[in-house]
């Protein structure tokens, strides 16, 4: 069995990591840099820097950020926000990222996945996927949460599989921030639907959150923010809880 992972994710706002409710009020969090080797003595699996208003002119400000990551830590991290062509990719990887998540430029142009997948490789590519439940149904949302689209979030599942995909991100907005636990019937039924791993997100406010994501679904990670930066639950003691709760997870 593939052992779980725990994953911070710090959304970069203008070089600060900041943090909202149902993608909106958003406050300032703190240092990603401080913060992830922070998370990185903690024992985090993996980190996911996500530029939250990333725009062409602050693409340099990001890669350079990405390269003071890089130096600073250890382990495996994301990189996404505004990555939009081959070219963005490239940059990011050079700089130290180990993979790379696109969500409204890959809706925009589904190609952009598969040039990724043959260029660096499946692994490095991660589809992340703002979902909303509305009329019935879960839709993919763009633009960081703010823009509707017309696409059902599991057609769209399916399909960025077959681009080649190597991850899904998976976030519930009606669930982001709100600290009442993961969408866990969306997870399970889109991680059935997969056979690429599917990092959840959007939710976790207590340990038992993740204990009942990793045993009600297939989800290969949970992956959390303001519990992490604030200091809520730190990932020491998440672990040793899910370890007593005979959850397999990574422990150093």
């Amino acid at each position: 069995m593939l052992k779980k992972r725990i994953i911070p994710c710090l959304d970069i706002r203008d070089g600060r990591t900041v943090k909202g409710i149902n993608f909106v009020d958003i406050t300032d969090a703190g240092d990603p840099i401080e913060l992830a080797k922070r998370y990185v003595e903690q024992g985090a699996d993996e980190l996911v820097f996500l530029d939250i208003t990333a725009t062409v002119e602050k693409r340099k400000t990001l890669v350079e950020l990405v390269t003071h990551i890089s130096e600073e830590i250890n382990i495996p991290f994301t990189v996404g926000g505004g990555i939009n062509t081959i070219e963005d990719v490239s940059a990011v990887i050079k700089a130290g990222a180990d993979k790379v998540s696109v969500n409204s430029a890959a809706v925009k142009n589904p190609d952009l996945i598969t040039q990724i997948a043959n260029e660096f490789g499946s692994q490095c590519c991660v589809v992340a996927i703002d979902t909303n439940y509305e009329n019935g149904d879960w839709m993919v949302y763009v633009h960081g949460g703010r823009t509707p689209t017309p696409i059902k979030t599991m057609d769209w599942i399916k399909q960025i599989e077959e681009l080649g995909a190597g991850e899904i991100l998976l976030t519930s907005m009606n669930n982001d921030g709100t600290k009442s636990g993961f969408a866990l019937e969306l997870t399970e039924e889109v991680s059935k639907s997969v056979n690429i791993p599917v990092i959840a997100s959007g939710g976790a406010g207590r340990k038992d959150h993740f204990k009942t994501l990793f045993e009600t679904t297939h989800a290969s990670a949970g992956l959390a923010a303001s519990i992490f930066h604030y200091g809520e639950i730190p990932i020491p003691e998440l672990k040793r809880y899910l370890l007593k709760e005979n959850i397999a997870i990574r422990w150093t």
